[in-house]
């Protein structure tokens, strides 16, 4: 009974997002891989990171991702950033993203 509640537990608290996007990072773009737009400006490196495993349990990978992404944009606007573009893929829940400032669209 025990191992079935833990079971449930640990399921539960997985399938949630633990990262909500701030209203400032709402505003913040995120750049497909490859060559930056043009007029966009360097503003600098993020780095973020997150839970990627629960105990024993390793985390849904997109739902990592999705949080990786989600702090970067909270984080951007403080690099005076309005566009993240990441620069390597996600490892052991962490994530680089190149800050930049674009014109709007």
């Amino acid at each position: 009974m025990r191992l079935l509640m833990l079971s449930t537990l640990l399921l539960a608290t997985t399938a949630c997002t633990w990262v909500p996007i701030e209203p400032a990072g709402k505003t913040v773009r995120v750049l497909a891989a490859g060559a930056v737009p043009a007029g966009c400006q360097s503003k600098g490196e993020i780095v973020v990171t997150v839970k990627n495993k629960v105990g024993f349990y390793n985390r849904n990978p997109l739902r990592v991702q999705e949080e990786l992404e989600t702090l970067a944009r909270n984080e951007a606007p403080s690099a005076s950033a309005n566009a993240v573009q990441a620069s390597a893929p996600p490892a052991d829940g962490s994530q680089r993203f190149a800050a930049f400032q674009c014109p709007p669209r």
